[in-house]
């Protein structure tokens, strides 16, 4: 049984007993109530507000260590950008020059992106500058890639025009060396053998014995073999692409037929002296996009700096040609 409280009555002096009504109580309770949910509101805001829940640590922690990464990930790309760099200046300054291309202008290399927002999804959040910078980056390296990609391709083009044109540009003796020839006449003006008159050689001679091998100077196909009892006599022309073509004269028979693919250094006939011919010699031009050059020019392939000399000085005489 609860304790009977009393109060002093000083009107009628006496303690009268004091009677507590349920509504009384009633408000008493739900006073205490509210006060209760008051207070315990307050510190759960409180709690909230300055402590974490577990579930909060943990994805605190990994939105720490999502943070991290998004770093290291936007250093990475910082260091390939770098090393894509280096490519893009061999590429430029090396590569495209060895190859006689044009380098890809800094505004393409540059790879921006304009126009709409493209990154308007990663805004409004805590880490959107992070996020925002570290998409730009990677976008911009793999555009960045992608030329540079695309470059390569075109210097692999030009790598293999490049190989083909060296392979095709006549760059050998037409007559070996061990085969006992000798350059006897230049290119230029030199005494005719039958008009005894200085005209224009538009060839080089090399006398030898009839049924000496001769062979192809440079990669390319047969585009005529003729037959001729007057002028250049039994002569074979190869195109070797790239605006280059060689001719082989007074020949005493063929090894090649037209339209035939020959490669450096394949026989395509033997020495001999017909047509306008006063011994056993080959004549040899050079044609480049249909001008006559001087075919000492392109020796380089098959003699060392003193013979080219010699050989350079022999046909700089001022001899009688053999045709």
């Amino acid at each position: 049984m609860p304790r009977a409280k009393y109060y002093f009555n000083t009107e009628s002096l006496k303690f009268e007993r004091i009677v507590v009504t349920f509504r009384k109580r009633f408000l008493r309770i739900l006073g205490w109530l509210a006060s209760a949910a008051v207070f315990g509101t307050i510190v759960l805001l409180l709690a909230y507000s300055f402590l974490d829940s577990p579930k909060e640590k943990q994805l605190r922690r990994e939105l720490d260590e999502m943070t991290i990464q998004y770093d290291l990930l936007y250093q990475r790309m910082q260091l390939a950008s770098a090393v894509l760099e280096d490519l893009q200046k061999r590429d430029d300054q090396v590569y495209r020059v060895i190859f006689e291309a044009d380098p890809i202008p800094a505004e393409v290399r540059g790879a921006g992106f304009g126009g709409i927002n493209r990154y308007r999804d990663l805004e409004g959040y805590d880490n959107s500058e992070l996020m925002v910078r570290t998409s730009k980056t990677m976008d911009k390296l793999f555009r960045r890639l992608y030329i540079q990609s695309k470059s390569y391709d075109e210097i692999y083009g030009l790598v293999r025009q490049k190989s083909e044109l060296l392979a095709s540009i006549p760059a050998i003796q037409p007559v070996g060396k061990k085969s006992n020839a000798r350059l006897a006449s230049g290119f230029g003006y030199r005494i005719h053998p039958i008009y005894k008159t200085s005209m224009p050689h538009e060839g080089i001679d090399f006398t030898s014995p009839i049924g000496t091998p001769i062979y192809a100077t440079g990669n390319g196909t047969i585009s005529k073999v003729e037959y001729n009892g007057r002028g250049y006599g039994n002569n074979v022309t190869v195109n070797h692409g790239f605006g280059f073509a060689t001719l082989y004269a007074h020949m005493s028979r063929f090894a090649v037929r037209p339209g035939q693919r020959v490669n450096r250094g394949d026989i395509i006939g033997y020495v001999g002296s017909t047509g306008s011919s006063t011994g056993p010699h080959l004549h040899y031009e050079v044609i480049r996009n249909g001008k006559k050059i001087d075919p000492i020019n392109f020796f380089f392939n098959d003699l060392t700096p003193e013979e080219y000399e010699q050989v350079r000085m022999l046909a700089s005489q001022s001899n009688q040609s053999f045709d």
